[in-house]
Parts: C-alpha cells; structure tokens; sequence
C-alpha cells in the first residue's frame, strides 16, 4: 500500500514535469509573487511553527536545531523577500548557452532544459521547503518535498500556501507535492523509482545522506557536512580575524557554513589565541585545542581526532596551532568536508597560495565563511550547497537545477 501510494506521488509528479517544460516565465515569476504576498505575516503559518517547536524538545532537538526549525515574523518576511528575489531572477529554461553555424550550414543551439522530477529530503527547516519549491519551479521541475517529522505542521502550512496559488496561474496542481507520510520506509519507496525521479536530494545529517546514497537508483546531488575551517595566517590583521571568526562560528552555529575548525599560524598564536579565546568564551562556545593552545588557553579541552573532523552545529569549535600554510592547507585535506574554507591574510601570495592548494566548494578570503550561501552570492536561493564535483557544486540555485539539450536546424541536410 505505501509503495503504491509513492508511485503514485511520482507518477502525478512526471505528468506535472512535462508541463512545466512549456509553462511561460511569467506564470511562473506571478505564481512566486502571489505566494510571497500570501505568506508575508501568515499567522496560521507561525501558529503551527509555534507547535513544532513546542514539541522540538521531545524529538532530542538541541538548541542550534530549534533555532533551525524556528520561524518568526522576520524570517517568514526574509522567505517572502526570497520568492521575490528568484521571480527577479533570469529564466535558465529555453536559455541559449551557445550556438554556431556548421560549415555545411547546420544550426546547433544549446539549450537550458529543467531535469525533470527532483526528490528533496530535508530535516528541521521549514524555510528549506519555500526555498526548494520556489527553485525547482522556476526552473520548470516538479518537486517531491519529504521534510522531517520536527517540522510538519510547519512544512504543511507553507505547502498549503504553494498549492493554494498554483492552479491560479495555470500551474500544474502536482508540480509541488508534500510527503506527510512520518513512515522511513516511504524514503526507500521513492528511492527505487528512477523511471519517475531524476534526482534526489538529501539535505541532512550524515546518517540520512549515506542511507540516500546506498538506496538511491536514482543520481545523487549530496548537501554534506560542513567541516568549515578559517585559517588565521601570520600576516593576518587579527583585529579582522577576530570578528570573521566570531560571525562564522556565533552568527548561526547551527548551519553548515558555520565554522567549525580555526587554525592558527604559530607565528601570531600568542598574540591571537588569548583574544580569540576570550571573545569565544563569551559568546559561550566550547574551545577544543591540541597541545599548544591549551598552552596559551588553559580554559580550552584537549581535541580528538573526532573534534577535528567534527561537525558540531553547535557552540564547540576546534582550534589548532600550525606552523605554515601548507600545513593548514594539509589539516583541511585530512579533516574537512570540500564546503567552505577561509583564510585570513593581508599576503597575496598567501591568498593565492590556499585558494589554490585548499579543494572546497567554496574558498574564501578574509570574509566569513557564513558566505557561502545562494542568497549571499545572489542565487536569490539555494536548494542546498553541493560538496560534489560533478554535476553541480556549492549553492545550487536555478542554474544548477538544469541541464542542456542541442537543437540542431537544418535545411534539408542528410550525412555524406
């Protein structure tokens, strides 16, 4: 019975994706302006925000994954501000990313063409379900969204706003489906449906993407951890360092650009750790450190091999002093998780060096690895940051959401 009724959510999805191939950016860029209007100050919205978070305790929630799960009046307004953003947004379906004339006169064009049906597992969000079925119909895909069971009330208040205004542009109605089914067995059901779905995305913990990857027969686009690390170089202005560490790891220690890791060149460590150290300790977060930092912080625990290459989503951070930028660049190949790596630095050559050297999704340079976002980097959203190489990688927004076909014109020409 489960299984059929899963086929049934992505049979109605495949039909809903044909016609969002031929649906006009207008209908779409109207469809997202209403829904913004409906969900600005929704209070039926944060009424059932309010009973998931209640019951967040229950569910093991710490308090990083409440705020995670938390919606008030201002970020219900920043999600509407969202859905304006991605109807400003250029159209990638029918975009012409190259064309050129054979010799012999042929037209090849290549084009921008939605994916299809895209299966979006995601945990305690809600924010992440306007963000993926905003992307995934822009881009002309019809979406299967299964959040988790900490956010159902949630997830189903602002789905109902999405199918509400759909059939008022000429959308189809199963072009954003929700699963409320709490059952696990309803993700394997999906996963086995690759004649229906032709991509998964799971954005969640570690447990939830390796049980997507080992059942999927479908491709896999991978959220991951994030392991981010800033690194504090010897020509560092620590003054800059100390408020980019303090943002990356405070702001939102939560969210997987948050930093994670903070390495230090020995050369500035006595003058740096004592201060970073004591503006952490008062935002509350746990310092982590080998040998030589809890030498120059004895307040800081002693770090494992685990801490290194944890991702706490927390008020913890790991720190460890290094002697070179090499050496920083080797901690983050052993440890860390290809998202987001920063580095600190008034040294060009240095900056060179590690946006060379470091592999990551993102690498950045003096700014706070909390950048590494699709709205930051003005993809107006993101359906989750890829630490793949392949077909997509960092913030996957419209574009990533796509693929290309050729169309190639003739006048009567047939192959010698």
């Amino acid at each position: 019975m489960l299984a059929e009724h899963c086929r049934t959510i992505a049979d109605r999805a495949r039909q809903a994706s044909y016609i969002l191939t031929t649906v006009p950016t207008a209908a779409k860029n109207d469809w997202l302006l209403s829904c913004a209007l409906s969900l600005s100050g929704n209070s039926s919205i944060l009424e059932a925000n309010r009973k998931d978070v209640a019951a967040a305790p229950g569910f093991g929630l710490n308090a990083a994954a409440i705020d995670r799960l938390t919606l008030t009046e201002k970020r219900l307004a920043a999600v509407a501000e969202m859905l304006r953003q991605v109807a400003a947004l250029p159209d990638p379906v029918g975009e012409v990313l190259s064309g050129s004339t054979r010799p012999n006169g042929l037209h090849v064009l290549k084009v921008g063409v939605p994916l299809g049906v895209i299966f979006f597992l995601y945990e305690s969000r809600p924010n992440v379900t306007a963000d993926a079925a905003a992307l995934c119909v822009k881009s002309g895909n019809a979406v299967i969204l299964r959040g988790g069971k900490e956010a159902i009330h949630t997830n189903t208040a602002l789905h109902r706003v999405f199918a509400e205004q759909l059939p008022k542009f000429d959308l189809p109605a199963d072009a954003v489906q929700l699963v409320t089914d709490p059952d696990r067995d309803a993700v394997g059901h999906f996963l086995k449906l690759h004649d229906k779905i032709d991509l998964v995305i799971p954005r969640g913990g570690e447990s939830l993407i390796r049980r997507v990857m080992s059942e999927a027969t479908m491709p896999v686009l991978k959220h991951y951890r994030g392991n981010c690390h800033v690194y504090v170089d010897e020509h560092a202005d620590l003054a800059m360092a100390e408020r980019i560490v303090i943002n990356a790891k405070c702001q939102r220690p939560g969210v997987c650009n948050a930093a994670e890791s903070l390495l230090v060149h020995a050369a500035v460590a006595e003058q740096f750790l004592p201060k970073i150290a004591a503006a952490l300790a008062a935002q509350g977060v746990e310092i982590r450190g080998c040998d030589a930092t809890r030498r120059m912080v004895p307040v800081a625990q002693p770090a494992s091999e685990d801490d290194y290459a944890a991702e706490f989503l927390n008020l913890i951070i790991s720190v460890r002093v290094v002697p070179s930028i090499d050496a920083a660049a080797e901690h983050i190949r052993k440890y860390g998780s290809q998202h987001t790596e920063a580095i600190i630095t008034r040294d060009l050559a240095a900056a060179r060096r590690f946006t060379q050297t470091v592999d990551a999704a993102a690498v950045v340079v003096n700014a706070s690895t909390r950048f590494n976002d699709g709205n930051e980097l003005g993809l107006g959203a993101e359906i989750g940051i890829s630490t793949d190489k392949f077909h997509a990688r960092g913030p996957c927004g419209l574009r990533e959401l796509t693929s290309y076909k050729y169309i190639i014109t003739g006048d009567g020409h047939v192959r010698e």
